[in-house]
């Protein structure tokens, strides 16, 4: 027969076999974001925390599907990104840790280095403000053009106030940046969309940003959840040293951790 105590006792076991964990939506770009979720999911798994991986193909529904609380964080973007879609679109959105830094690249197919560029070439960039505003810094921290003083992490084209080679800059959507390759002489490519095309982001670019500046991504999540105890475990997880190695191994160099 069974005391009181004991049946107490049974009781707890029973509810703590009907405890499920904790699941969260997180949106990723395809390519290196998503895969180092998938990294991310087992470490995650073993806090109590199952991460369900949702891929967006562009850099703004991520933040639309974040804001509309259709997903609980995502993983895609760095500070200025963020910065501008808030400034842009009044997002309730924060950042909750520093991710990895993707270096952007200037790729071409028709010219092995970028001396050999000629004068009147086509260059592609992104045409959002914040990518499409790295890839100018980036050409202007090489030399290739020079840009108005003060125009900050956000400049554009009409900036330019030097330009040698007589570029012809074009703006396309960042995802298809890589697919211009064919069109133009030379393209701006984020990592992530670089390495989807099969480009290798460390020997490929002709021009190469530096591992350092503002560009470092971060994981977002809603503004109200900041405090929440998932979003330390979720961050924990990030930054655990399984991550870590998991993106040495993998990236070889392409993807640069911030921790």
């Amino acid at each position: 027969m069974f005391t009181r105590s004991t049946l107490a006792a049974l009781a707890l076991l029973a509810a703590a076999g009907t405890v499920h964990a904790e699941t969260i939506r997180v949106a990723a770009t395809p390519g290196p974001h998503a895969q180092i979720l998938e990294a991310v999911k087992p470490v995650a798994a073993a806090k109590g925390l199952d991460i369900k991986i949702i891929e967006f193909s562009d850099y703004v529904v991520p933040n639309q599907a974040l804001d509309a609380g259709e997903i609980e964080a995502n993983s895609f973007q760095n500070l200025p990104y963020l910065d501008n879609q808030k400034a842009d679109r009044g997002y309730r959105i924060e950042p909750v840790a520093l991710t990895v830094n993707f270096p952007l690249g200037i790729y071409s197919k028709k010219w092995k280095s970028w001396a050999e560029v000629p004068e009147g070439a086509t260059v592609a960039i992104q045409n959002d403000p914040t990518n499409g505003g790295r890839s100018l810094l980036l050409l202007q921290d090489k030399g290739v053009i020079k840009l108005k003083d003060g125009v900050g992490f956000k400049p554009t084209v009409v900036d330019i106030v030097e330009n040698p080679k007589k570029l012809r800059i074009i703006e396309l959507e960042a995802a298809q940046t890589p697919r211009s390759l064919d069109d133009v002489d030379a393209a701006a490519i984020n990592t992530n969309y670089a390495v989807s095309a099969g480009l290798d982001p460390v020997k490929g670019p002709i021009l190469r940003e530096e591992a350092k500046g503002p560009y470092v991504n971060l994981i977002a999540v809603r503004s109200v959840d900041k405090e929440k105890p998932w979003v330390k475990t979720l961050v924990d997880s990030y930054r655990s040293p399984e991550v870590k190695t998991f993106i040495d191994k993998t990236f070889k160099g392409s993807v640069l951790t911030s921790w």
